[in-house]
């Protein structure tokens, strides 16, 4: 095979390589530290909410309690999603996974959007609120109709997280349930350049509207590899049963050079500080709905991983170790996991477009060719019968 270009570097994944300047988050890897426009997620998970995170990765600072009030109202306004849209929803099978009925919900409400075609930064905010506001009923709603049940509508009273756990289930959620909620959201609303916002970003550099984008992020963060982890280390902590068969588990897993679900990442090399914050509230959760097998099995097995993994490699826990826990003490099935990632993910999305598009250059990187140069074109009536790569399609 001839190569079209002699001595490249090629960067499969594209690990540490950087497409722009941003001021949105910074992931410190090695720190086991997470920043949102300066803020530490710790401070913002203990002080701040949803709806106030929400404004500081769009905006770039804390909002004044007017600038607050004002978001916190227009989400709420703008939660519900046109009759054409649900009706979409209840035309699509019921084995339909939620993140392909998100896509097929957030396609289809671009076109109701008057502002679509509009890339200022002014009716980009103004989308992203919509979109962020309208993503939980989405999910709700299409949870509900493949079970058979009518969608419940929102509830303009209840904050971002609380009004989600009450259209999953038509019940108004404790303090701390919607406490616990609102914690997820804001460790999910963004984590720098990841796989599902680099594809909102290539999107949105073709000058494409930011529904596209933002659907071009849902399709990313489908897949296992970025979203699914969660369901992977729940079904883990079901498949161990009880703490005492913890290690056991762990050590054959790591003989048999298997992954532990829930450990390791891309960018940390030291403890996840979303995990670190997230862990206090399972076991708050799970005491207080007096579950605890799962948290006690987690926590098990964290400590004979970190034992055999964390000094040596580098490998710890990271959020989806422990809130697959959490949405299934909610109720939650597994497979809306990824589901409620997005419901948090789309504000660092809309963040990234908006980012992008200030000083924007269309994304388009380069393939490294090593097929051949030169080869001879054979008539159709000389060429040879070969083994074909193409099926029959049914």
């Amino acid at each position: 095979m001839a190569k079209s270009k002699p001595d490249v570097i090629i960067s499969k994944g594209l690990d540490d390589i950087i497409v722009e300047e941003s001021t949105i988050s910074y992931v410190d890897g090695e720190k086991g530290r997470l920043i949102y426009r300066g803020f530490d997620i710790e401070t913002l998970a203990k002080h701040s909410n949803f709806e106030e995170v929400a404004y500081v990765v769009w905006n770039g600072d804390l909002p004044t309690k007017s600038q607050y009030e004002e978001l916190k109202k227009q989400l709420a306004a703008n939660r519900s999603i046109p009759g054409e849209v649900l009706s979409i929803l209840k035309l699509l099978p019921k084995s339909t996974h939620p993140m392909d009925a998100m896509k097929a919900a957030v396609s289809a409400l671009a076109p109701f959007d008057s502002e679509l075609q509009d890339n200022s930064r002014e009716a980009n905010l103004r989308k992203s609120i919509r979109l962020t506001a309208k993503f939980p009923t989405i999910v709700s709603a299409f949870n509900r109709i493949r079970n058979g049940q009518e969608p419940i509508q929102p509830n303009h009273k209840l904050d971002h997280a609380t009004n989600f756990l009450y259209m999953l289930s038509g019940l108004e959620p404790t303090v701390l349930a919607g406490k616990v909620m609102d914690t997820a959201l804001v460790l999910h609303i963004e984590h720098e350049m990841n796989a599902s916002a680099f594809a909102c970003v290539v999107t949105a550099s073709t000058l494409s509207d930011i529904y596209s984008a933002v659907v071009s992020g849902i399709g990313t963060l489908k897949g296992p590899l970025h979203g699914g982890a969660n369901e992977a280390a729940l079904k883990m902590m079901n498949e161990i049963g009880s703490p005492d068969k913890a290690e056991a588990y762990v050590l054959k897993a790591l003989r048999e050079r298997r992954k532990v679900p829930g450990f390791g990442h891309r960018v940390y090399k030291a403890y996840d500080p979303r995990a670190r914050i997230f862990k206090q509230y399972v076991k708050d959760l799970s005491e207080a709905k007096e579950s605890t097998l799962q948290y006690d099995v987690a926590s098990k097995v964290e400590q004979v991983a970190i034992r055999e993994l964390g000094a040596a490699k580098g490998i710890f826990p990271n959020i989806d170790f422990y809130s697959g826990i959490v949405y299934n003490l909610f109720g939650i099935p597994t497979d809306l996991f990824t589901s409620i990632f997005a419901v948090a993910r789309v504000v660092g999305w809309a963040a990234h477009v908006m980012e992008y598009l200030e000083d924007n250059r269309l994304i388009r990187p380069r393939a490294h060719y090593v097929g051949p140069l030169e080869r001879a074109y054979i008539s159709i009536d000389q060429r040879q019968e070969r083994k074909l790569a193409v099926t029959t399609l049914p």
